[in-house]
């Protein structure tokens, strides 16, 4: 059995992504999915987790291999908080859960990907701020955050992600364009894992507007003893 590379989708469905933003979401989702079902190397590694986030938080799809991965329905409250940080909480448990260890005999998971989306900024800041340095201690092979649309907090995203980029716009074009890219980025990480620790993205399209480059605050392993070098779960 080939190692896998677990990528983890962590989706706003606030209330201002009822409607055509969440429609235009399911439509980048399934152009995602065809474009990476062709890629024999992404097709034989890749294993998706999709968790929502709007006033609840839900692990809607446990990591599931890309040929079995069937996408979920979404629903969006009318209206209510983002809690972004309880989304976090959620997708440290799944990490520490779910990514296979390397043990003595036998090489564990590649190291996941991790794509957020958000039209706005966490309601639940102190949580978000209590998570941040736990998940970004996981050492996940990239982290990408979209900033969509006007309102969107690019702040907090910098925070957390090695990558950040925006949307201009929130209609079914924009989304389709973030999604063909996020499947580049898992098709590039799907073949070059193995030859370097992280993931080398590829450039965006025009509609995805770059925010800053590579960079993330280097949070101290050693604060946290669930994520310790130790018991990492994806020490490679």
């Amino acid at each position: 059995m080939s190692r896998r590379l677990p990528v983890f989708l962590l989706l706003d469905t606030s209330g201002s992504m009822r409607g055509e933003p969440i429609e235009s979401v399911k439509v980048g989702l399934t152009t995602m999915l065809s474009s990476l079902r062709r890629d024999p190397s992404a097709l034989e590694s890749v294993y998706i987790s999709i968790i929502t986030f709007d006033r609840e938080v839900k692990e809607l799809i446990p990591l599931t291999p890309l040929d079995a991965f069937q996408l979920p329905d979404f629903t969006t409250p009318d209206s209510g908080p983002t809690h972004l940080g309880e989304a976090l909480e959620t997708l440290h448990g799944a990490v520490l859960r779910d990514v296979k260890r390397s043990t003595p005999t036998q090489k564990g998971d590649w190291r996941p990907l991790l794509f957020i989306l958000t039209d706005g900024k966490p309601s639940d800041s102190a949580r978000f701020k209590e998570w941040t340095p736990k998940v970004c201690a996981l050492t996940f092979g990239t982290v990408v955050g979209c900033a969509a649309g006007i309102k969107a907090d690019k702040s907090s995203l910098e925070t957390l992600c090695d990558h950040v980029v925006s949307l201009d716009t929130m209609d079914s074009a924009s989304f389709e364009q973030f999604f063909k890219w996020v499947s580049a980025s898992v098709a590039a990480g799907s073949t070059s894992m193995g030859a370097t620790s992280s993931v080398h993205l590829p450039p965006p399209p025009p509609e995805v507007n770059t925010v800053i480059r590579p960079f993330r605050f280097s949070w101290p392993h050693s604060a946290y003893s669930d994520v310790s070098e130790k018991n990492h779960p994806i020490k490679q």
